[in-house]
């Protein structure tokens, strides 16, 4: 199991979904839970980063755990998750703060494979118990969602799948980040009002000149 959370792990932090100390993966084994440990470093992961703990009820290790064990818990004690990855992928994270209530992908495997990626909204966004609640209602119908300026949680039978689900979240965002982006690069672009086009096209003329 331990190479299985260090490949992912790996994969996490080398796709730029989370940075050096960010993120937490666990996984349900029975009535046990195993999750990596509170701060530690997913691309560097050794078997003291991994803490088991039980489903039901907490044992000594437990003070170790991520901070996030209480939502993980939920997910496995109220949905079919045994697999649960926790990230903070950048373009994704700064979409749930300008979207209203969902992430729509525009590029055909996007909306393919995610359809929409829900935003939810909690006055405490680490380890709380209105997460926890929140987390549950989301994953009953879908596979991933974003918590707003924080970061996302997916589930799956097996990491490889929960790291999926996180993969293609950031690269739907990021289709959508270059189109806006590219939108607004355009002179006159519906994107851009009338005085808006005009004071850019002083400013290109400037720049232009100097």
């Amino acid at each position: 199991m331990l190479e299985q959370f260090q490949k992912f792990g790996r994969d996490l932090f080398g796709s730029g979904l989370t940075s050096s100390h960010g993120g937490n993966m666990s996984v349900r084994m029975g009535d046990r839970i195993l999750i990596t440990r509170t701060g530690a470093m997913l691309n560097h992961l050794t078997e003291k980063d991994l803490i088991e703990t039980g489903l039901e009820e907490n044992d000594s290790g437990v003070m170790l755990a991520s901070s996030e064990l209480v939502v993980h818990r939920a997910i496995f004690q109220n949905t079919s998750a045994l697999a649960i990855v926790h990230v903070h992928p950048p373009i994704a994270v700064a979409l749930s703060l300008v979207e209203q209530e969902a992430i729509i992908p525009i590029d055909n495997e996007g909306s393919y494979v995610l359809r929409k990626v829900p935003i939810i909204q909690a006055e405490l966004t680490t380890g709380s118990t209105e997460v926890a609640r929140l987390a549950v209602k989301m994953l009953r119908e879908y596979k991933i969602f974003m918590l707003r300026g924080h970061g996302c949680f997916s589930i799956g039978p097996v990491l490889e799948e929960a790291y999926q689900w996180c993969s293609s979240l950031e690269e739907a965002c990021r289709i959508i980040y270059l189109t806006r982006l590219l939108q607004l690069a355009q002179v006159g672009v519906p994107a851009l009002g009338g005085a808006e086009r005009i004071e850019f096209r002083k400013h290109s003329e400037d720049y232009d000149k100097w």
